[in-house]
């Protein structure tokens, strides 16, 4: 199985995604964004893993001429090809306001519609850290606060992002990968009252990722000339901006990437009330107690931490830490995550190495904070 085809999976499982009896739409443009994740979708389907309705849904805006028809023409042939089925829309994009803003309510009315008419679970698409890290950077720009740096979810609801702008499709139902009739699916047995909004790529794929993956499946795939027009704040972003972060930091699509996430963390209010809200004093029933006056500070119990929802346990995780080590300097989203994963995994033992030469090691249904220098 190809790497990108494993992460995939991976991604899906760690979402928590259905893997038999559901349909999906992914929305496929005919970039190397949205072909990878066809291509990667339907190496699942035919691998067994996933037991899915996969939809292609493409959307011509028609802002391009032959080049939007062609692209049309594109996702067609390799939809055939892949024994894919494919619903098409077409849209009259108004020419007032925000041309960008207008064509991305009208993809996704489309999308949303697509979605309802066929009780899909979700529609899937393929925004990368790429997008995240220029989501960011745009929103930082216009002075957006928490919630505008925290940039894309990987899931959310499909609803908000509509608009009432209500597009032409072309075909409301999707072809057959040989131009055969579809019948409308029964109702599910549990339908979702909205269809999800889901970006499964966003986290740990990058432009460069997916163009070598259609590229080693020798796939070809359509590019926007759009992303050369200057005029676009994104495109100027994209072009200009980045690549100069870039000589100060050359992960910097990593580094904007999980900076967005940790907003998002950030940013949502604790759900247990009253446990964070008096930073940096650390909630006492997260502590040992039976080390109580004789350094219990230094352990946490595992019993109470795998409750809180991830906000929380991320804000708990690094108030711990900001006492034990006396700062967050050095300490990054990776280290949080990595404990994470360690307070979730079944094995007791493992370590997790923090800079400065700091470690956290689970044992005994406990997370253990240790100073290899001091312990010394």
């Amino acid at each position: 199985m190809h790497k990108f085809v494993r992460n995939l999976i991976t991604e899906w499982r760690s979402l928590g995604l259905p893997f038999t009896g559901e349909t999906f739409v992914s929305a496929v443009s005919g970039g190397a964004d949205s072909i990878s994740l066809m291509l990667a979708l339907r190496d699942l389907q035919k691998r067994g893993k996933l037991d899915l309705r996969i939809v292609i849904a493409h959307f011509n805006h028609d802002l391009r001429g032959t080049e939007s028809q062609k692209d049309e023409e594109f996702v067609k042939q390799l939809t055939g090809e892949l024994g894919l089925e494919l619903a098409l829309g077409r849209g009259k994009i108004p020419d007032e306001g925000n041309l960008e803003q207008n064509a991305r309510n009208a993809r996704y009315d489309f999308l949303t519609n697509t979605a309802e008419n066929l009780h899909a679970y979700g529609v899937l698409t393929a925004h990368t850290m790429n997008d995240q890290a220029e989501t960011f950077l745009m929103n930082l720009i216009r002075g957006s606060g928490a919630q505008g740096l925290a940039g894309m979810k990987v899931v959310r609801s499909l609803k908000p992002q509509v608009s009432k702008l209500k597009p032409e499709s072309e075909n409301p139902e999707p072809e057959a990968p040989n131009s055969q009739p579809l019948l409308i699916p029964q109702e599910p047995e549990t339908k979702h009252s909205l269809p999800l909004l889901i970006r499964p790529l966003l986290t740990w794929a990058k432009r460069a990722d997916t163009e070598k993956f259609c590229h080693e499946n020798e796939v070809e795939y359509r590019y926007d000339t759009m992303n050369e027009e200057l005029a676009f704040s994104r495109v100027r972003i994209r072009k200009i901006l980045l690549p100069m972060l870039a000589d100060f930091n050359p992960n910097i699509i990593e580094t904007l990437a999980n900076t967005a996430e940790l907003m998002q963390l950030l940013s949502e209010p604790p759900s247990f009330e009253g446990i964070l809200s008096e930073p940096p004093a650390l909630a006492g029933w997260f502590l040992d107690e039976s080390k109580s006056g004789t350094g219990g500070e230094d352990t946490l119990l595992l019993k109470n931490l795998k409750i809180l929802p991830k906000p929380d346990l991320y804000l708990t995780l690094r108030q711990w830490l900001e006492q034990k080590r006396g700062n967050l300097r050095s300490l990054e989203l990776k280290h949080i995550e990595a404990i994470e994963r360690l307070i979730l995994s079944t094995k007791s033992g493992r370590t997790v190495e923090l800079p400065g030469g700091e470690t956290v090691v689970k044992q005994d249904a406990k997370l253990i904070f240790r100073n290899i220098k001091v312990d010394k």
